[in-house]
């Protein structure tokens, strides 16, 4: 018994203890342990500890970062696969997992010690910054709790710090539907809001106000679309399948009122972001030296200050010795990623018109310069293309201007241009031997133009149609994109069928949306924020991917059996090895299977899970919940008798498949 209360301990209450201050380090302790007489009490302190709970995707080595967290979509690709892709492949955990309160434990117990003694006018320093750090504890316990919702859906709501009591424990561990902790998250920010400052103390590299109401955009447009597309399914409390049953036998809810709900905040906080805040110009340059366009420079700048579309960014120092690896493996080379051909088929042309529709002036795929040409500016400045400026040598070392090369399709994983199709979003111009692997170029936590995206698409669900305000969001979008600001021409042309081959988001519950309106408002979406981290987040949101469950879907690359296959020769000879070449080990897909290059499909051995395709089933959406967590929170280490429930479609046996 006394092992199973250390264990829920562990669990619910002490999390990472972890304080450090100007003067004392406090090692992780017990609870009871602690006297925070000696800290938390002054305006640095609090500076101190909520800067050090922040956890936000940023650059890091090669293979992560923000421009790799679209990989294992139908975005962008690696050598490799993700597991989610192949059912029965991703396994319930013995132990660990998403359900954990680390950080959460954290932030409760700042709130709980710092809140009363602002109360009381007991910490000392400037009160506007003391508020904002007390604001910026709020936002980050959102956060936490949000990633908790798109990770697990229900999960339990713990606002202090915990008894060291089982049945308080083991009662705090009971999960709650995951609208109710959406809302509770949205108080949290409503809280932030009311304290944060416009510009905090430090900058666009701490919390503000704005980036509090475009979280809250975030977070509402999230609820209120999985709870329109999921219901009527187990992942929707109160359905009749819902494992929370179990916990919650006499919980009720009026969907349609909780959809409107989260709408409606999702619109009101959105367009606080986007009337204040304007984007970036871009200069539309064709992408052979963007060099001196603000918008692609926003992505790779070392002083992001600068871009006020940027509400929240990091930065690096190579004189602290924080670095990352983004501009060494990607920028300078294929960095193992690659976008799809199915993303890079969705840009318009610069007319509006979609690549397939008459007259669009589409001038084809035989290399990436046609490709790219007369196309959505996006495209042409956010994708490598061979002889374009890779390093515009500003420190002199090369000897003189450097261009990008065929793209390497063969080569090592960690270099390999995976598609053909390079990215370029957040690629610096710096000389590789100035700047070396050691990049300093900041990254984007929070970017205005989401909120601007947010609005559209809420907005529409909610009143059926396009009002004045969408409207001028998404003409702004698309007028910096250099597409044709009239967003009617591209829904009149869109063919449903055509987008559904190479778009997930085409789908909705396994059928293919008929709203073409919509369907453009998730394409413009998936253009703007691509490399960014978003796409299988919506993917999931909108349950974009039923369809896979039924019909895998094999992603392509460029079409490496046209004309581009003479890029690929050394001395006149082919460098493309095909599957089944006695002999030799593949490189490529079989010509015969398609034109275009597909990397899942150059290895034909059996274990290779993803031969076939990505394939799909419903229990995927969520994550598991670790086999040690039913054991601990029962009352004899049952897991039939645990205070838990797992998610819809996984079984509670550990190293065992979703079932569904």
């Amino acid at each position: 018994m006394k092992n199973k209360f250390n264990k829920i301990l562990s669990m619910l209450a002490l999390g990472s203890l972890i304080f450090t201050s100007c003067d004392d380090f406090l090692d992780r302790a017990p609870l009871s342990n602690i006297t925070p007489s000696d800290y938390l009490n002054t305006e640095a302190d609090l500076a101190t500890y909520t800067i050090s709970k922040y956890n936000f995707p940023t650059h890091g080595g090669w293979g992560v970062g923000t421009f790799a967290n679209d990989n294992h979509t139908d975005n962008q690709m690696t050598s490799s696969y993700a597991t989610r892709w192949v059912p029965g492949e991703w396994k319930v955990p013995t132990a660990g997992g998403d359900y954990e309160f680390g950080r959460i434990r954290d932030l409760n117990y700042f709130i709980e010690q710092v809140v009363p003694k602002w109360k009381a006018n007991k910490l000392s320093g400037v009160a506007g910054n003391i508020e904002h750090y007390i604001g910026e504890s709020y936002f980050l316990r959102a956060y936490e709790y949000f990633n908790k919702v798109q990770a697990l859906g229900d999960f339990p709501i713990i606002k202090t710090t915990l008894k060291d009591e089982l049945g308080e424990l083991v009662g705090a561990s009971v999960r709650q539907p995951r609208n109710m902790v959406s809302r509770f998250i949205l108080s949290d920010l409503d809280s932030a809001i009311t304290l944060l400052k416009s510009a905090s103390p430090n900058a666009q590299n701490r919390l503000n106000k704005n980036a509090a109401y475009l979280f809250k955009s975030r977070v509402a447009l999230y609820e209120a679309t999985w709870l329109m597309y999921h219901r009527n399914t187990a992942l929707v409390p109160g359905s009749a399948n819902w494992p929370g049953k179990k916990s919650h036998p006499n919980f009720t809810i009026n969907i349609d009122t909780e959809i409107d709900f989260f709408l409606t905040q999702a619109m009101e906080a959105a367009e606080k972001v986007a009337d204040a805040v304007p984007l970036v110009n871009n200069t539309k340059d064709n992408g052979y030296n963007s060099s001196a366009n603000p918008y692609f420079n926003m992505f790779n700048d070392m002083d992001m200050n600068k871009y006020g579309e940027v509400l929240l960014w990091r930065s690096y120092s190579a004189a602290l010795n924080v670095s990352h690896n983004v501009n060494h493996y990607m920028n300078t080379n294929g960095g193992n990623t690659g976008y799809t051909r199915g993303l890079v088929e969705s840009f318009t042309m610069s007319n509006g018109l979609p690549i397939y529709a008459a007259g669009s002036g589409y001038h084809g795929d035989d290399s990436i310069s046609t490709v790219k040409a007369d196309r959505d500016n996006r495209l042409q400045i956010f994708m490598k293309g061979p002889r374009e400026l890779r390093f515009t040598d500003r420190n002199n070392t090369t000897g003189g201007p450097m261009l990008e090369g065929y793209p390497d399709i063969v080569g090592l994983a960690e270099t390999r241009y995976v598609t053909g199709y390079a990215l370029k979003k957040g690629m610096s111009y710096l000389s590789g031997q100035a700047e070396g692997s050691a990049g300093t170029t900041g990254s984007i936590v929070f970017r205005a133009v989401e909120a601007y995206l947010n609005y559209i698409e809420a907005s529409y669900l909610k009143n059926k149609s396009l009002n004045a305000k969408a409207l001028d969001y998404w003409q702004r979008i698309r007028t910096r994109a250099g597409v044709n600001s009239d967003v009617q021409i591209t829904i009149n042309n869109t063919n449903m069928q055509e987008e559904a081959k190479r778009d997930f988001a085409a789908y909705s519950a396994g059928n293919i949306l008929t709203d073409k309106t919509l369907f453009n408002i998730r394409r413009e979406r998936r253009l703007e924020l691509m490399s960014e981290g978003f796409r299988f987040a919506d993917l999931k949101r909108w349950r974009a991917l039923d369809q896979l469950k039924t019909n895998p879907v094999i992603l392509e690359g460029i079409k490496v059996w046209g004309p581009m296959q003479k890029w690929f020769t050394i001395k006149g000879v082919s460098v493309l090895i095909e599957p089944n070449t006695p002999g030799k080990t593949a490189n490529v897909s079989a010509k015969s299977e398609s034109s275009y290059l597909r990397p899942y499909r150059i290895n034909l051995n059996a274990n290779n899970l993803v031969l076939n395709g990505y394939r799909w089933t419903e229990a995927h959406y969520l994550s598991p919940i670790a086999f040690n967590h039913f054991t601990i929170t029962s009352s004899d280490a049952t897991p039939a008798n645990s205070s838990l429930y797992q998610n819809p479609g996984w079984p509670i046996v550990a190293d065992q498949g979703a079932m569904q």
